[in-house]
């Protein structure tokens, strides 16, 4: 496996919780949906890691097959935890779109489930594009953990009702937060009246409260 690319933010010395925040399929680490996330969770003294999935650090478009990526949320959640010297049970797991869906597959695995504190999911591709008879939600049934979904109103990758439904086979406390007027990329119509910073501090600060919320 190409060598994971790593970013730390936030203080970690008296840290009693952490989040690691994995990119979408087009995107890498530094993007905007996840910077604004760590931004907002190191002001609360809530340290995060952002990784490049092996694809992305080598420079390839595709991502890795999904045993690829999901060894890959592994060894991040495992770095994480040797950083803030916590066990992954202190740990929320996700991010964006792919990256959040393979942490809430890894954590619900069949055969060595990930111990987690919580899933944030961040624009979760509830199917692929233009397929929504292929719902990706095998491993909800198998979530036992507290998860944050965030996601636009208008997202072509997950309807409300949808996801909403789809939610109701997690074991795990559900909290849906929806974003008005926003599709799957965070991006508001401009009739809305609301800029894309505006959504994406929305989105940080509801992930912080919901983070900051999970029991000590």
């Amino acid at each position: 496996m190409t060598q994971l690319q790593f970013e730390l933010q936030g203080r970690v010395r008296g840290a009693d919780r952490a989040v690691l925040l994995a990119h979408g399929a087009g995107a890498d680490m530094h993007a905007a949906a996840l910077v604004a996330v760590a931004d907002a969770l190191a002001d609360a003294r809530i340290p995060s890691l952002r990784f490049d999935f092996p694809y992305r650090s080598a420079g390839r478009r595709a991502p890795d097959r999904p045993a690829v990526l999901e060894a890959a949320v592994r060894e991040a959640a495992a770095e994480l935890a040797r950083r803030t010297k916590l066990p992954t049970a202190r740990l929320v797991v996700g991010g964006r779109s792919m990256g959040g869906r393979y942490g809430s597959m890894v954590a619900a695995d069949a055969d060595e489930p990930l111990a987690v504190l919580g899933l944030l999911l961040l624009g979760y591709p509830l199917h692929p594009a233009g397929k929504p008879q292929q719902l990706r939600v095998d491993h909800f049934p198998r979530v036992r953990v507290p998860c944050l979904f965030v996601s636009g109103t208008r997202d072509n990758l997950a309807g409300r009702d949808e996801l909403t439904a789809a939610t109701r086979a997690i074991r795990g406390r559900v909290t849906c937060h929806w974003l008005e007027s926003a599709d799957h990329g965070f991006r508001p119509l401009k009739a809305s009246g609301r800029s894309s910073a505006e959504i994406l501090d929305e989105v940080a600060r509801v992930t912080v409260e919901w983070v900051a919320s999970l029991p000590d």
